[in-house]
């Protein structure tokens, strides 16, 4: 008799049954193995990434809110200039546009005489000035400004609206 059961091969060799059901335990665990690995990869993985998104929003959400405040610090700044030492003339000349210009300036207008037209833009900080900003500058500097008087219609015959 003997001692281990053995399966036979197609070539005629006797192999233990026992060497058999081993390997086939090992590779099957082996396969467990790597799946519980990747399962616990992956799982790992997805919850780095959430980690990442939700730092990224708040680091986004707290970036909105610093750049918000500085829109806001800018505009009440922008109200306010006219009455922080050294603007460049009274603050009852300054009228506010807001855009494309902050104020457009008639130095002498409170006494009753313009002297000039000033435009003001106010900045904050290391703030430039954006595009259509720098294009008014460029037109004031080269001269290409002008006064133009537009007369409304008097006495034109109103049209009646029909029901």
């Amino acid at each position: 008799m003997q001692p281990f059961p053995y399966l036979a091969q197609a070539d005629g060799a006797a192999v233990p049954l026992f060497v058999t059901l081993v390997s086939i335990l090992v590779a099957v665990a082996a396969a467990l193995a790597l799946w519980l690995g990747l399962a616990l990869g992956r799982r790992s993985g997805r919850l780095e990434a959430e980690a990442r998104l939700k730092e990224g929003e708040a680091a986004a959400r707290d970036d909105a809110v610093r750049r918000s405040r500085a829109v806001l610090t800018g505009q009440i700044g922008e109200q306010l200039a006219p009455y922080f030492p050294g603007f460049p003339c009274d603050p009852a000349d300054a009228r506010f546009l807001g855009k494309p210009i902050d104020f457009v300036a008639f130095p002498g207008a409170s006494e009753g005489a313009p002297r000039e037209v000033v435009f003001i833009e106010v900045k904050t900080g290391d703030a430039r000035l954006s595009a259509p900003e720098r294009a008014l500058k460029e037109a004031v500097e080269a001269g290409r400004v002008r006064w133009v008087e537009f007369r409304l219609p008097v006495g034109a015959r109103k049209r009646s609206i029909k029901s």
